[in-house]
């Protein structure tokens, strides 16, 4: 099962690193994920914008699995989430194995991948 969630996951920094010219890593598609569900369009961040944004991409990864549920838009566009489940304590390899499976789920469900 690990091998094949990392051929999907390598998959999807293909795709994206095709489009962004960049080798990219977790932390830049958590990054571009949570532009993509702001919906702003270009802007320019500050630093705590930034960690936001990922938050943001986070919260949207792991609301299917329960971790997390949309409570809306504030005033200013930006959506705000609530914990609805706490997420178990996990070490810092199955934080990234979530991670990146919740990341291929996305791809996947928004028919990101061919």
């Amino acid at each position: 099962m690990e091998s094949e969630l990392e051929n999907k996951f390598e998959k999807v920094l293909k795709v994206m690193s095709n489009q962004f010219g960049n080798d990219l890593d977790l932390q830049a598609l958590l990054f571009l994920i949570g532009v993509q569900e702001l919906g702003k369009g270009k802007i320019t961040l500050s630093k705590n914008e930034k960690v936001d944004v990922m938050h943001i991409a986070t919260c949207t990864l792991l609301a299917p699995y329960g971790y997390y549920e949309f409570e809306g838009l504030d005033k200013d566009g930006w959506p705000h989430w609530k914990v609805s489940e706490k997420l178990p304590p996990l070490k810092p390899a199955q934080q990234q194995d979530i991670m990146k499976q919740a990341i291929v789920d996305y791809f996947e469900s928004n028919e990101l991948l061919k």
